[in-house]
């Protein structure tokens, strides 16, 4: 094997290993049913932290608008309510369902409301932020690939729509 090819094939096992590790787990859906992250193998996922009563709460329409617009290429959206920045999802996990759905008629997957900073945060999140930190805000985004690897990390003041996020988006679909 010459020295290419053995480079090649750590950065394959590195991206499988990672991808092993976010398809090996599963979220809660605010309806209480699980939501087997295996199952998003082949798609490209953007999970973000979402607030109800955030001052980018407005996102979840875009973000509603660019799940329509991709879903059709395997994309798709998971949003994962936090109360960890000022307070700002007090509700319930179904009530955070309902104001989402009914408010900016959401119909991509909402997880339970999940701690996202500190020790608490779930697996999930640690592999999102592993190479960038803790989540500064509500309505962070991580772009993943079809194969498990975060490709992008967007700051909430990205909006959703945007064109950084849509080229980033169309360049892995």
């Amino acid at each position: 094997m010459n020295f290419k090819k053995i480079i090649l094939s750590i950065v394959i096992a590195i991206t499988y290993t990672f991808a092993g590790e976010i398809y090996d787990l599963e979220v809660t859906k605010t309806d209480g049913d699980k939501l087997k992250l295996s199952e998003l193998k082949g798609k490209t996922v953007l999970f973000v932290n979402v607030a109800t009563k955030c001052g980018y709460t407005g996102q979840l329409d875009d973000l509603e608008k660019l799940y329509q617009k991709y879903k059709a290429k395997n994309f798709m959206i998971v949003g994962i309510p936090s109360n960890d920045f000022g307070g700002q999802t007090p509700e319930g996990n179904k009530e955070v369902a309902k104001f989402c759905r009914l408010k900016y008629g959401v119909t991509f997957p909402l997880t339970m409301k999940t701690p996202v900073l500190g020790d608490k945060k779930p697996q999930l999140i640690k592999l999102l932020v592993k190479d960038g930190g803790e989540i500064s805000w509500n309505f962070e985004k991580f772009l993943v690939s079809k194969v498990g690897k975060v490709v992008g990390r967007f700051k909430s003041g990205i909006e959703p729509l945007s064109t950084d996020l849509k080229n980033k988006i169309e360049s892995i679909l």
